[in-house]
């Protein structure tokens, strides 16, 4: 089995967590051909889901990674059309392992690769991907693959229907009161599955009216980036909420496993509120299931207000390390019943630890349908704090940088230190604190703070950024 052009440089692509590179350029049919039939040699499989979501590149890789995998000796089935978070159910339902070529939020263009061991427990570079990495590279270097005598066969399987039927078992939307909703999809995996989980596409339809923004599956993105924690992408889906009186807008990325959430005057809703506000549904559901003190995971950089939350509703509340990975670790470690990232990552016991923004919006909906309350004073309940946001700045020396900033911030209070994660600076007195993290893959410091109220944070903000930039 030969490749059609001359080896790529692996390293390019293959990141902590995922691969992720330019069309035809640092990923093409190639890889995806001896990443599959790579896949199968580390994870061992028998059999291998695949699917891809709509960027033009996908059915094609899709197809080669299928051939790499059947000719390492193993049965394929294609999903076909999917998001991130429909391979995690179908990898947990099925209990087998899978991969979804996307890019998720990155620009028309790239591609990329999600994987999963049987279960929807993830691979990343420590559990596994820098072995498909270096067992492709060298396929790809020989400029052949050695096929076993009896390739496997290749299925198909739509998994759709089973997906929302799987969502809908876990929030129960049939009885909230009549909700309207925009949904901007940015021509992502979003425009698939929301008119099968929220709508009446493959289901009975829900007291929720949809109104639709960029549901056309288009991986040009020609109307915004599939990104909306870039808050220019937001704008259109904050003057639809407004013109169409709504009740609420939902934002997804390209892959759809992220959901980013604005209230009825348009007004986007921190990812860290949306974590306290699943948190208190999850604890409540898992307390009268006979749980005595549900879990929930979060990372050092979401607001306060999650703690806080999880433990006045009789719950703890452990903190980790910023990463899926971490989340995805701590959820298994700890038994935990949900996890939340500022990202807007939210991750459920019941969906085999994995994330899905789908679920999350659906509890919000739940939340939104079953009292009086707009969004936005839930909102407000849910966000007593003010944020600073994630800043960056390029810098020369991260370690000399972090230093000079222990050496020169004085508050004129005590502070208490952690190293957990980069470095966090907080009030002994826990009014306010402040984390600055190198970045893995740039030369670059990135900056999250919080306080009570705007002023404090503003000359946090100023004072730290001014250690870092001076």
């Amino acid at each position: 089995m030969a490749f059609d052009q001359p080896a790529l440089d692996l390293s390019e692509s293959f990141k902590a967590y995922d691969v992720r590179g330019i069309e035809n350029t640092t990923i093409n049919a190639d890889v995806a051909l001896a990443v599959g039939f790579a896949f199968v040699e580390v994870t061992g499989a028998t059999e291998v889901l695949v699917g891809g979501d709509m960027r033009p590149s996908s059915e094609e890789y899709v197809a080669a990674f299928t051939r790499g995998a059947t000719a390492a000796g193993a049965e394929v089935v294609q999903l076909g059309l999917i998001s991130t978070d429909m391979l995690y159910h179908a990898s947990g339902v099925l209990n087998a392992p899978g991969v979804v070529f996307t890019a998720s939020h990155n620009p028309a263009g790239y591609n990329g690769m999600k994987m999963t061991r049987a279960g929807a427990v993830p691979i990343s570079s420590d559990s596994g991907l820098a072995d498909i990495q270096r067992l492709a590279q060298g396929y790809l270097n020989l400029g052949f693959l050695e096929a076993v005598q009896r390739p496997g066969g290749v299925m198909q399987r739509n998994t759709l229907t089973e997906y929302a039927q799987y969502l809908r078992s876990l929030v129960d939307l049939s009885a909230i009161r009549p909700v309207k909703i925009v949904v901007d999809a940015g021509n992502g995996m979003a425009g698939y599955t929301t008119p099968a989980v929220l709508g009446d596409q493959v289901l009975a339809s829900l007291p929720i009216e949809i109104i639709p923004l960029y549901f056309e599956l288009d991986g040009t993105f020609p109307n915004h980036p599939a990104n909306p924690i870039e808050p220019a992408n937001l704008v259109d889906l904050q003057a639809a909420v407004r013109e169409h009186d709504a009740d609420l807008g939902l934002a997804f990325d390209g892959d759809a496993d992220r959901c980013f959430v604005v209230d009825e005057q348009g007004e986007p809703i921190s990812p860290s509120a949306i974590t306290a506000m699943v948190a208190v549904r999850e604890i409540a559901r898992a307390k009268a299931a006979g749980e005595t003190t549900p879990v929930i995971i979060y990372n050092l950089i979401t607001s306060r207000i999650v703690p806080e939350v999880v433990e006045a509703a009789g719950g703890r509340a452990i903190e980790t390390r910023v990463g899926h990975s971490f989340i995805k670790a701590y959820m298994a470690e700890h038994g935990a019943v949900f996890g939340g990232e500022h990202s807007a990552h939210y991750y459920f016991r019941d969906f085999f630890n994995a994330d899905t923004g789908m679920l999350a919006a659906m509890h919000v909906l739940a939340m939104l349908g079953t009292e009086d309350a707009p969004a936005s004073e839930l909102a407000t309940q849910y966000s007593p704090y003010v944020a600073s946001g994630e800043i960056n700045s390029q810098v020369h020396d991260q370690t000399a940088t972090i230093a000079k900033v222990l050496a020169e911030f004085d508050p004129g209070v005590e502070v208490k230190v952690s190293t957990m994660d980069g470095t966090t600076v907080a009030a002994a007195d826990g009014t306010w604190w402040f984390n600055i993290r190198p970045s893995n893959t740039e030369p670059l410091l990135r900056f999250n703070a919080e306080a009570p109220d705007t002023a404090t944070m503003e000359w946090l903000r100023d004072t730290v950024l001014g250690i870092i930039r001076s």
